[in-house]
């Protein structure tokens, strides 16, 4: 058993969202790409009214995402991915107006709040859309990575993003791997003491493929869930270094099993001791493969 996550005081589960390997950012402004987005495999999409969009077309692109919406909810576009929207911060008037369309009409799968130095953006968002969505802190500015794990700790927030860029600008340092692995470091810790998966940025050159695959490992490594990103080409190798290999698969299979097999006991395998956070391990690669309920022995199907 697990043991719970102290971050959470008041024992409450987060609330839900799947677990990505892959969040596709596509621009709000540019509903052409909406379709190409959402068939290019990620995981979730996610439709940015931030970053991505000039002053001057926040309102055409908020338009199209609600026009998004509106067809997701009719169930007119097949559910080939999660939706998420990426709304401007709240230091912005088109911040308030971005959550207030959304809380008012058609509502994503989940809503990214970048810009996050504290719990009182968190905590105004969720009030804003009646706590009935869910939401994934940015932690890109000095002061949310201060305050990560109390982010972190709000009951609605399903995961911490790290924003590695806008940080970068902000402490003076290059956004590259060494410069911000305590950065990364504290986010993966904020998350995993609430019990929610935190995502990693994601890499510029989308044409440059074993940088993004090295990339991708070091997080894996680090304890990131998985990582954003901002072209499709970038999806499959995401997807390859997230996913458990059959390796990984069939050594973790073989590991709690083992662990089942010794009720508690120590025992070993393949030549190694197994003691409990091997096995703990080994259920969490079961876990990303969608293995978990045939190993701990639930038929297929098994409801709760």
């Amino acid at each position: 058993m697990r043991r719970a996550h102290p971050g959470r005081t008041d024992g409450a589960r987060p609330m839900s969202l799947p677990g990505f390997r892959s969040i596709l950012f596509v621009p709000g402004d540019r509903p052409d790409r909406y379709e190409s987005a959402l068939s290019a495999g990620a995981d979730a999409v996610c439709i940015d009214l931030e970053d991505a969009v000039a002053d001057a077309r926040k309102t055409q692109a908020r338009e199209a995402a609600l026009g998004l919406l509106e067809r997701w909810g009719e169930g007119d576009s097949q559910r080939r991915a999660s939706l998420v929207v990426r709304m401007n911060d709240l230091g912005r008037d088109e911040g308030w107006e971005d959550v207030e369309a959304i809380a008012d009409g058609p509502r994503p799968d989940g809503l990214m709040i970048p810009m996050v130095d504290g719990v009182p953006e968190v905590s105004v968002t969720l009030e804003k859309v009646r706590g009935a969505l869910p939401v994934l802190p940015l932690i890109e500015t000095a002061g949310g990575l201060q305050n990560a794990r109390k982010i972190g700790a709000v009951i609605g927030v399903a995961g911490l993003v790290f924003g590695g860029f806008d940080l970068a600008l902000e402490l003076g340092a290059e956004p590259g791997w060494e410069p911000l692995l305590y950065a990364r470091s504290r986010v993966v810790h904020a998350s995993a003491v609430n019990g929610i998966p935190a995502y990693d940025m994601p890499s510029r050159d989308y044409r440059e493929m074993t940088g993004l695959r090295d990339e991708a490992r070091r997080g894996r490594g680090l304890g990131f869930a998985g990582k954003t990103a901002i072209h499709p080409a970038q999806i499959p190798v995401i997807h390859e270094v997230f996913t458990p290999s059959r390796e990984e698969v069939e050594r973790a299979r073989a590991t709690v099993e083992a662990d089942r097999g010794a009720r508690g006991g120590a025992v070993g395998v393949g030549g190694r001791m197994v003691d409990r956070p091997v096995v703990e391990a080994a259920r969490r690669v079961l876990e990303r493969a969608g293995e978990v309920g045939r190993v701990e022995g639930e038929p297929d199907g098994a409801g709760g």
